[in-house]
Formats: structure tokens, C-alpha cells, sequence
């Protein structure tokens, strides 16, 4: 079985009676990229944060090997952090950016990261605040790329950023630092936009992991249906995990998995089949969830 970067068990963090993170248990491996989605409160920071060992918690953790709360220091030479790129201070200029990072970072490649640079428009001497927030992202990620990190945290990394810097970001992220030896965990809202990057998605909502799998099995088993008008009944007899309606039309989501009693060329004749989006399962997986809360309530 391949190492995990990422392990915990009965994950549970509290903030007086609000239970944040409700005894979560998941696994991350070596080497893949695994998206974390939840709506606002979910969880996503508090669990992020607790990988980082930024906030103490209960139950068990290790991350590459170690306890991050009691291992913080040694953990961080193995970790990279990114968040909204508004973080980096507004005064700083780009050289002062890659002599501080040169200073606190033992494994910061500077000839890396000026060879990223070396191929946008950021001038060396400009400070943060005369850039764009896309040349500020970019500054942020050719700082991060050019660290020798085993594990990479991006929280909303693009947040408030044009599409043309989301899709640089992401394609850089991919191409000129991912090497299948890293690890990244990503949370965004942006869930399209990352589809195509990720090996792995877990949804996390009130504080519980509810879904995890991989994208293999992700577009294995998951099917929507467009369904031919004189098909609904017979496409609502198969119980689909969700229905929408998109320019007067009704689209199914079916779980097609071994066990599920549904079949694909069943389905076939119902209508035209694709392959569904990770946010069209993530509202299919949370309002199933949220309507069994609300029946348990009753």
C-alpha cells in the first residue's frame, strides 16, 4: 500500500459549542492531488489548519510521519502554505519577497523561482501593491514552485482572480511542480476549474468527511442521463440520486457502481449520458444529506 502523507482518525476540533470538525477519518497517499470541497462552515480551514498545526485538536494525526502540533518546526521544512494571495505584505518588493523566503527557507531553489518570474511581466524592483492580483499570484506560486515541499496546502489560492490567471495557475501548479512524488490538497469553490487537475475529492460537510473517492472511480461510477421527455417516468422509477432541469430539459444523476442495481445501458436508453461534474455530484451528495437531516428532525 502506498505511504500516506495525510492520516487521521476520530479528527475532532471544537470552538465552545460549535463543533468544527466532528471525528473525521481520512487518508491522503503520497503523490496525489486531492481536492477538499465543502460549503462556508464545512470545516475545509479548520481541517487545514489542523494539518498544519496552526490549532490543537483531539484524536489522531500525522502528517508525512508526524504530529503537527507537537512537530510543527520540523514538519514545516517538508510544507508549503497558500491562501488568498492578498497575503503577502503590500510594502514588500519582489527581490525583498525572494531574499526573505531565501532567508527562512532551507530548501528554496532562488534561481527556480527567478526562472518562473523570468517568464511574466513582474518587475523585480515593483512592490506588491503596484502589481495586479494575477502578477501577485504568480509571484506567490514562483515562490512556493521553487520549494523542494513534499506536501503543498492551497486554501482558495485563487481566490478573486480573473479565469485566464485561475487556468495559469492551475496549469502551471500541474506542469512545472507537480511530480507525482508531492502531495497537494486544494479547497476552492471553483470546483470546475479544478476537475481536470485532481486525482482525488472528498466533500466534507458540518464538521464530517461524506464522500471520498478517486477520479478513477469518480468517472467510473457516476453517470448524469439528459432524458428523452417520454423517459421520465421510466428514469424516475431507477431512483436517480439527483434531478435538475437545464433549459427545459431533465437531467438525472445515477450511481452506477457495482451493487447499485443500475445499469449503464439502461440508462442509455433514457437519453444521452455524460460523465457529471464534481460540483453536480457535491449538490447531489449534500442535499441528500441535508434532506435526511431534516427527516430526522420531523
Amino acid at each position: 500500500m502506498p505511504m500516506a502523507c495525510i492520516e487521521a482518525r476520530g479528527l475532532r476540533k471544537t470552538f465552545g459549542a460549535t463543533i468544527a470538525l466532528d471525528g473525521v477519518d481520512l487518508r491522503v497517499e503520497e503523490g496525489r492531488i486531492l481536492g477538499l470541497i465543502g460549503p462556508n462552515g464545512a470545516g475545509k480551514t479548520t481541517a487545514l489548519n489542523a494539518i498544519l498545526g496552526l490549532t490543537p485538536y483531539h484524536g489522531e494525526l500525522k502528517v508525512l510521519g508526524r504530529n503537527p502540533w507537537t512537530q510543527r518546526d520540523e514538519l514545516m521544512r517538508d510544507v508549503c502554505f497558500i491562501s488568498d494571495v492578498a497575503v503577502l505584505p503590500r510594502w514588500l518588493r519582489v527581490w525583498q519577497a525572494l531574499d526573505y523566503v531565501a532567508g527562512v527557507h532551507p530548501r528554496f531553489d532562488r534561481a527556480k523561482a527567478e526562472g518562473f518570474l523570468a517568464k511574466t511581466s513582474i518587475p523585480r524592483s515593483g512592490k506588491v501593491r503596484e502589481l495586479s492580483k494575477g502578477m501577485v499570484a504568480q509571484l506567490h506560486l514562483a515562490l512556493v514552485m521553487a520549494i523542494d515541499a513534499r506536501l503543498l496546502v492551497l486554501d482558495e489560492p485563487t481566490l478573486g482572480l480573473d479565469i485566464l490567471f485561475r487556468k495559469q495557475f492551475y496549469d502551471s501548479l500541474l506542469n512545472d511542480y507537480f511530480d507525482r512524488s508531492r502531495t497537494i490538497v486544494v479547497t476552492t469553490h471553483q470546483v470546475e476549474e479544478i476537475q481536470y487537475v485532481l486525482t482525488d475529492v472528498m466533500f466534507i460537510n458540518q464538521g464530517r468527511i461524506v464522500f471520498d473517492c478517486s477520479m478513477e472511480q469518480f468517472e467510473s461510477r457516476y453517470l448524469e442521463v439528459m432524458v428523452h421527455p417520454e423517459q421520465l417516468p421510466a428514469a424516475r422509477a431507477l431512483k436517480p440520486m439527483h434531478e435538475r432541469q437545464t433549459i427545459g430539459q431533465s437531467i438525472m444523476l445515477f450511481d452506477v457502481g457495482q451493487g447499485s442495481g443500475v445499469d449503464r445501458n439502461r440508462l442509455a436508453a433514457l437519453g444521452d449520458l455524460r460523465t457529471p461534474g464534481i460540483a453536480d455530484l457535491f449538490v447531489a451528495v449534500i442535499g441528500h444529506q441535508s434532506a435526511r437531516a431534516e427527516g430526522a428532525a420531523k
